[in-house]
Parts: structure tokens; sequence; C-alpha cells
């Protein structure tokens, strides 16, 4: 299978349910983002529903909740709430589900614990470490400004976690209603996300670890300043091309579920790859990481994507550091310079 094949010619509406094959029934959520959907999975259980993932905390994505609880729940309670990673679309409603029904959160420790700390982030001033981090990067005074105003964004989506979650490790085999469901770890887009693979009937929900037609977000973040989140993406991609076949049936946190793949991981890499080497042909001469941003992005960079550009930038440029491709000099203002060695 040489490209990827979509499974469905459609997809349900933004808020609405389509009844997949073998008891499960895909959730297209709406996102108050440019992205605007989330995929989210329910599997029936005994005498109710397992929720993978969540959607963001807004009013809309509760009032959708009511209605699928009405509806395609058909009054029956979730039994579990299980979240992929700690991306607010994947987690924000994570709490609320909880409570409304009294199960118990699954997520891998890395993420839950992660997204604990970023939700004690709202409502303080940015840190002194996060400043520096972006000036490092090229931020101007302005770009730095608006940094500070939007330091804490993330428990606006995710107004709290429960006090108590359910570890899920990887290798580990979940079992609902007569089916396992194996627990496969990727990381680079996040710490520790959990992959769902069900070997019997080959299917896998990715969550964000494969995605159709977008490439997620693969970045280097303030609180981690030396990470090389890149060289652990490359090791989650062949890790899941050895762990399940090439016609395994790809459940995506965004776009429409498709066989192939393979073939999609092999093209997630190749963008990353075709990155690097873009990298090394234009710091030949010294560049900030904010200088790379027209060659690496067809997409204009404004305030509203500046943050993840720059991790994904950074992401690229630590990778070719750590190889010894490239190095890294600071200035006399703290602002780093990359040049191919």
């Amino acid at each position: 299978m040489d490209r990827i094949q979509y499974e469905h010619g459609s997809r349900p509406g933004l808020g609405e349910t389509m009844t997949m094959a073998d008891d499960i029934t895909w959730l297209r959520m709406p996102l108050p983002f440019s992205l605007n959907h989330i995929n989210l999975w329910l599997l029936r259980d005994r005498g109710g529903w397992v929720i993978v993932d969540t959607g963001v905390d807004t009013n809309k994505s509760r009032d959708v909740w009511r209605e699928v609880f009405a509806g395609p729940m058909a009054g029956d309670p979730a039994t579990h709430v299980i979240a992929t990673h700690l991306h607010p679309d994947h987690v924000g409603c994570a709490e609320w589900l909880v409570h409304q029904f009294d199960v118990d959160l699954w997520m891998t420790r890395e993420e839950y614990m992660l997204c604990r700390v970023l939700i004690s982030d709202t409502g303080r001033e940015a840190p002194e470490e996060g400043i520096r981090f972006y000036k490092a990067a090229g931020f101007s005074e302005d770009q730095l400004a608006t940094y500070r105003a939007n330091f804490g964004i993330f428990g606006k989506l995710v107004k709290g976690m429960p006090e108590a979650y359910k570890r899920m490790i990887d290798g580990e085999i979940l079992s609902f209603a007569g089916h396992d469901w194996e627990v496969i770890v990727g990381r680079g887009h996040s710490p520790e996300h959990a992959c769902l693979y069900d070997e019997k009937r080959n299917i896998l929900i990715s969550g964000d670890q494969i995605l159709p037609t977008i490439s997620p977000n693969v970045s280097v973040w303030p609180t981690e300043p030396q990470a090389n989140p890149l060289r652990d993406w490359f090791a989650s991609l062949d890790k899941l091309k050895s762990r399940m076949p090439e016609d395994v049936l790809v459940l995506p946190a965004h776009g429409k579920p498709f066989r192939g793949a393979h073939a999609r991981l092999d093209e997630l890499a190749r963008e990353h790859t075709d990155r690097l080497d873009l990298l090394l042909d234009i710091c030949v001469e010294p560049l900030r990481a904010v200088d790379t941003f027209e060659s690496l992005y067809s997409a204009r960079i404004g305030d509203n994507n500046r943050i993840m550009a720059t991790g994904e930038a950074i992401a690229h440029l630590h990778y070719l550091c750590d190889t010894g491709q490239m190095h890294a000099e600071p200035d006399r203002n703290g602002v780093n310079y990359y040049q191919r060695a």
C-alpha cells in the first residue's frame, strides 16, 4: 500500500456522530480554533461506554456531550474516560466527564503530571526562564510582551483535572467488552502519548501520533529548553511502524479514518528530514530561530502561531546540533545564532 486510503467517503458533521464497525462510535467535536474539529471515540463497554479523548472545556463542548449522552450513548453511562495526551482538545473536558459519571480518568503518568503543572500556571506572570527562551530565539520586545500577556492560556481551555488517575503504561492491555486494546506510547509531539491498538480487529486509535493530512507539531518548550523532541519523534515513528501492519485501520484525532499507516509514517518522517536538509542549506551564515520561518513554513507566522512555529524550528535546530551538523552560539544579548558546522 503506497498511499493512504480513506475508509469512509463521508464523515459526521460537527457535533454529530457516526457508527463505525464493531461497537465504535465516531464523535466529531467542534473546536474554537482554525483546526475546527477533533475526533473523539466512544467504545461500547458492558453497560456503558469508554470515552477516548474529550474536547476542550467550553459551553459548546458540554452542550454537544449532553446531546450525545441522551442520543448515541442511549442514556448509558461512561465507564472510563481515556485521554491520549495532555493537549487541551484531548483532555479539556476530562474533569467534567469524570464528575458526570463518577468514573476514573486513564492517562500515562508524564501526560497527567505535566497537565497538572500547566493548569497551575493559570494567573501567574510569565517566568523569567520563558522570557529568556523566546528572547534567545529572536523575539522582539513586542513579541515578548505578547508572550507575557498570553501566558497561562492552557488553563482557560483545561479548567481542572481529577485529583487522581489510573496510569496507562506502554504495552499494557486494556479490555473493554471482550476487546483488547494495547497501549502503544509515542513521544515527540507530547511527552508520553498513548495510542490504543486492537490487534485482533486491526484498529488503531492514534490520537495525534498519526494524522492523515497534517503533521503533528514537534516543539521545544521553555520548561525543557535543551530538549531534542525530534529525535523522540523519529524513534516513535519507527516504533509504530514495527508494531502494526500496513493495512491497520487508523482512527485519528483529526481528519478521516484511513489505511496506509506505513506510507503515512514515512511521509511524516520525510517532512522533517526535508526541513533538516533545508536548515543545513540556509544556515551557511548564522541565523536566529525566527530567521528560519520563511524557509520552513508556507503559512504566515503571526501572534496566533509564533510560539508553535518557534518551538518546532528549535526542535529541528537542536536535532542538528546534537548530531554535530550545526552549532549554536549566543551573542552578548543572549540571542542564539545557529550555523552549519
